[in-house]
């Protein structure tokens, strides 16, 4: 049998993978609130609840994109 080696860390492609994230995180929010016009009570509040949450993510990908770009400047990527 052989051993299960781990594949090596490959940070290069991070920022984009991220970018793409936080793109698509604004798109799922953009398509929750035209959902929130034909929504009301429970589900508005929940559409609402979500894109706050959506909000948070997109920060810390932001904040991971400028690290990761960062350490691209530094060689460690």
């Amino acid at each position: 049998m052989s051993k299960n080696t781990p594949k090596p860390d490959d940070r290069s492609d991070n920022v984009e993978k991220l970018q793409d994230m936080v793109k698509n995180t604004i798109g799922n929010m953009e398509a929750a609130e035209e959902t929130m016009a034909f929504s009301d009570g429970k589900e508005l509040e929940a559409i609402r609840e979500k894109n706050a949450r959506r909000e948070a993510s997109i920060e810390g990908f932001r904040a991971e994109i400028k690290d990761e770009t960062q350490a691209r400047k530094n060689g460690k990527v």
